[in-house]
């Protein structure tokens, strides 16, 4: 794709099935599953011009067919899946309320702000969302920490700073900002070049293990039932991929640190999961985890690099607990190249690899603009459940401990060729009130949008309700 082009007619927008078809057969399964799938819709949904639609629908339905295959696996019943466009698009918008209440996306420091003063402009994306982060970045600027400050004082903090100098000082001080570039300069980057090397899902066996025989199932129970996957994330991308399983029918255990904050969103992507504290800092929080470990199926975690293996958690540790695991991790910018530890979200990661100037350009504007979802997080934790359920069928033909990786930028990389949206800008967002699904939760009155996936037998949906961290012990359910 030529550098900033905003439609490239040679390479019209991807189909879903298509898509759909690919994912399937880099994952080495079945083929004649395709037959068993229904993709509707064909017109834009969401207004950009990237086929943001089309990653929602392929990501969803590939997550929603493997549990179909690991059903079928289980009690020999046949499900047909069905993904509408509309549906996979609205649920990546993400939209919730608690008790009537919308709560904000953002921090009103968050966001992008020019650099310098020279010509051409120079951009950088602050993430402020949690306090500790929008706090060390106003130090590094030198404007008073607190929630206080307004975003004219870091606007003009910034004009004394270049974009990527800003992002590199942050970066050692482990903050979360993002310098803007175009698809040229992020292509000449050392990180998307290792980032072009990595499968979009990478699925690779790491250690030997008897093949796992599961659960029996019901020929009228969800696909996973019976099945236990440990969730260790907290922000969107990771989240999605375990309350995705829940729907499925998994006991999801979520497992967070009782000192570390989360955002509000946790009440939308903790329906269908239990909910426990555990501090790994403490031994008996390690033998915690380790005895949930031992029982568990999948485990899933977004931890810098090397985090949980400091603490005796990282991939080959836990096939040692617990031969057999499908152990699945989550990164920004991959598990190669000199970013390998950066820390990143979707919103850092659009910016950084040059969607925002792309977008921008496409709607005539004359600075960076965001995609109207998050869609690396979302599509990225869809791929994370895609790819742990592969991996488990896998385990169950072939035995094996095995290790799934997704990264928010590889996941950037495959948006990209996925091809340009030429009337996708004039796309008008549907109302999503409309389809909020209304139940009590832990946090008060959640309404939220529902699974787009439809399973022709057994439904998919959360029978646990969303509940604040620490609200269970850590026990598996008999």
């Amino acid at each position: 794709m030529p550098a900033n082009s905003p439609v490239n007619p040679g390479q019209p927008p991807a189909r879903a099935a298509a898509v759909l078809a690919d994912l399937w057969a880099d994952a080495a399964l079945e083929p004649q599953a395709l037959e068993r799938v229904e993709l509707s819709g064909e017109q834009p949904v969401l207004p950009s011009s990237f086929s943001v639609d089309v990653a929602a629908q392929s990501s969803i339905a590939a997550a929603a067919l493997a549990a179909a295959e690991l059903g079928r696996l289980r009690n020999g019943v046949h499900q047909r899946v069905g993904v509408s466009r509309r549906d996979a698009a609205l649920e990546c918008i993400g939209l919730f309320s608690v008790d009537g209440r919308v709560p904000p996306a953002w921090d009103k420091v968050s966001g992008l702000y020019r650099c310098g003063e020279s010509e051409p402009a120079q951009y950088v994306r602050i993430h402020a969302n949690f306090a500790h982060h929008r706090d060390g970045a106003l130090r590094l600027l030198g404007c008073p920490p607190g929630p206080a400050t307004e975003r004219e004082a870091v606007a003009a903090a910034l004009s004394g700073w270049q974009a990527e100098a800003f992002e590199e000082a942050a970066a050692r001080a482990g903050l979360v900002v993002a310098a803007a570039r175009r698809f040229d300069q992020w292509d000449a980057h050392p990180q998307a070049r290792a980032i072009a090397a990595l499968p979009l899902v990478s699925i690779e066996r790491i250690g030997d293990a008897p093949p796992r025989s599961l659960p029996t199932l019901a020929d009228d129970a969800r696909p996973l039932q019976g099945l236990r996957v440990l969730d260790l994330t907290r922000i969107l991308a990771g989240p999605v991929c375990g309350r995705t399983l829940a729907a499925y029918g998994a006991d999801v255990m979520l497992v967070n640190s009782p000192f570390l904050p989360n955002i509000e969103a946790i009440a939308d992507t903790s329906r269908g999961k239990l909910s426990t504290h555990l501090d790994l800092g403490l031994p008996e929080g390690r033998d915690a985890l380790s005895a949930l470990l031992r029982d568990a199926h999948v485990m899933v975690q977004g931890y810098r690099r090397d985090g949980l293996a400091a603490k005796g958690f990282g991939p080959l540790q836990a096939a040692a607990l617990r031969p057999g695991i499908v152990y699945v991790s989550l990164s920004a910018y991959g598990h190669e190249g000199p970013w390998r530890g950066r820390r990143g979200f979707d919103s850092l990661v659009q910016t950084a690899t040059g969607f925002n100037w792309a977008e921008g350009q496409a709607a005539g504007a004359p600075q960076p603009q965001a995609l109207p979802v998050q869609i690396l997080d979302y599509a990225s934790g869809f791929l994370m459940a895609f790819g742990a359920q592969a991996a488990l069928l896998r385990q169950a033909r072939e035995g094996g401990s095995w290790h799934v990786r997704v990264a928010l930028a590889r996941t950037g990389l495959w948006l990209r060729g996925l091809g340009r949206v030429p009337d996708g800008l004039a796309a008008v967002r549907p109302d999503a009130t409309s389809f909020l699904q209304a139940c009590d939760s832990g946090f008060g009155r959640l309404a939220a949008l529902p699974h787009a996936a439809r399973f022709s037998k057994t439904p998919a949906g959360w029978s646990r309700p969303s509940m604040p961290p620490g609200s269970h012990p850590p026990r598996w359910p008999s």
